[in-house]
């Protein structure tokens, strides 16, 4: 069997043998969720794949401490607090429990230690302190930046230049600014926001220094392993980076993992297209297991389109396996072994779970696998984070509704109350736009006196 574990490294592009700072301990922190709404299925797919690479870590024999973050200051989580009249930390509170019970529902490992901002100011301010000292950041009006000019290696891990990064990167004209790329590492509170004391006057942290302080805290200077999803290479990782060594003149993680993004139906995820997927709504249709084994059958690092279709699919290929696991002897006669190396050989090839699952499924497809070595088949499920999903599922098919069905309606509403609006105002062409709009999801809008319904074409 090869020992040796290769992780694909985002900072190089490509797979490195892992190498661990400490003989034996592995850390690892993960960027985790701003707490302003109810999280989604990329939330879910970052801690499946994060919480799968933490139990194959431990299962090889790694001693593991595995940070995860939660941003509870930020100006989505005040703008939030103010649509719905409450105050910013009832917001963030209410999101933040909400998390947790939704990644304990989908069967996550907890993370050894979750820290909050608002619970690491000090630590947060006297790394701002280090950065200006060090002539990376400047203070003008009450505020911090880092000016990205001074660090040579800005870039490195987004593999762009700086005339690039101008060219995709929406930017808010800001004369405060020496570069227009400058980020803020300490921001001047409004009236009614929340704030903190500083050298600098009353205020908050930037996003980006969060991270940078908390991963320090619990990990040290230099650690093992930085993740999240693709999503936040840049700018939020990119500046991780920058304004951690610019004052440790150390590497700051030595190998950067990122998730593939999904979608749903073929569409990105967004609020704007009204298709997002809650975990709780998600978990009120499909078991679990069946979420977790349909991410877990895709490489980490490739993009997923996520459909109630492909789920059923899943849970089809699953009661066909029950079936065949409790057979009580084997058909075909291999070496117990061939199982477990493949398997484990196919993880320790940078988390390979799809091709790992391809042998689970093809060996009991295979009768290779029954209930006559069951222990064989648990330590991978065990490992996987899918055990016991056995005992709970069954053919009933009574709660899968289709989330697509549930998020057409949502569609149709947020079309409708749009254009209601713009009649209001006389906007015509938005209005008519907005029909055609309706139209290409196969629906036709009827305006009566007594407002706007509608029907399937």
């Amino acid at each position: 069997m090869n020992h040796e574990l290769r992780i694909y490294n985002s900072l190089t592009n490509k797979k490195e043998i892992f190498k661990e700072l400490i003989p034996g301990k592995v850390g690892i922190y993960v960027c985790g969720p701003t707490v302003y709404s109810s999280s989604h299925m990329g939330h879910a797919r970052s801690a499946i794949v994060f919480d799968l690479i933490i139990r194959f870590l431990k299962f090889v024999g790694y001693q593991t401490k595995y940070v995860r973050n939660f941003t509870d200051v930020d100006d989505k989580i005040i703008a939030k607090a103010a649509e719905e009249g409450i105050a910013v930390e009832k917001i963030a509170n209410k999101y933040k429990l909400e998390y947790l019970e939704d990644v304990k529902n989908l069967g996550c490992l907890s993370p050894d230690f979750q820290p909050c901002v608002s619970e690491n100011i000090n630590e947060i301010i006297e790394l701002i302190k280090k950065i200006i000292a060090s002539g990376y950041g400047y203070v003008v009006a009450g505020e911090v930046y880092y000016n990205i000019s001074k660090f040579s290696d800005y870039g490195k891990l987004s593999n762009q230049s700086t005339d690039s990064m101008l060219s995709h990167t929406r930017l808010e004209i800001n004369p405060n600014k020496k570069n227009d790329l400058d980020f803020a590492l300490w921001k001047s509170s409004k009236e009614g926001d929340p704030s903190w004391n500083s050298p600098w006057g009353k205020g908050r942290p930037g996003w980006h220094i969060e991270c940078s302080s908390m991963s320090t805290k619990y990990l040290g200077e230099t650690f093992d392993i930085h993740g999240g999803g693709r999503d936040l290479i840049f700018p939020h990782h990119e500046n991780e980076i920058a304004q951690s060594e610019c004052t440790s003149n150390e590497k700051f993680a030595n190998y950067w993992i990122h998730n593939g993004l999904i979608n749903i139906n073929k569409e990105k995820m967004s609020k704007s297209i009204g298709n997002i997927v809650n975990i709780q709504d998600a978990l009120k249709i499909w078991n679990k297991n069946i979420i977790k084994i349909f991410f877990l059958t895709h490489h980490y690092r490739t993009p997923v389109d996520l459909s109630s279709e492909k789920l059923k699919e899943i849970k089809k290929t699953l009661i066909k396996i029950k079936k065949k696991i409790s057979d009580t002897k084997n058909i075909r006669e291999r070496k117990m072994d061939d199982f477990r190396k493949l398997w484990i050989n196919a993880m320790r090839d940078d988390f390979n779970s799809a091709k790992a699952f391809g042998y689970y499924f093809k060996y009991i497809n295979e009768r290779a696998l029954t209930k006559s070595n069951i222990d064989l088949i648990e330590e991978f499920e065990i490992t996987m984070g899918i055990f016991g999903w056995r005992n709970e599922i069954n053919d009933d098919t009574s709660s899968e509704e289709s989330f697509e069905q549930k998020f057409d309606q949502e569609r149709i509403q947020k079309i409708i109350l749009e254009r209601n609006m713009a009649r209001q105002i006389k906007n015509w062409k938005k209005a008519d736009d907005l029909r055609l709009q309706a139209e290409e999801l196969g629906i036709e809008l009827i305006d009566t006196k007594n407002g706007t319904s509608w029907k399937r074409k």
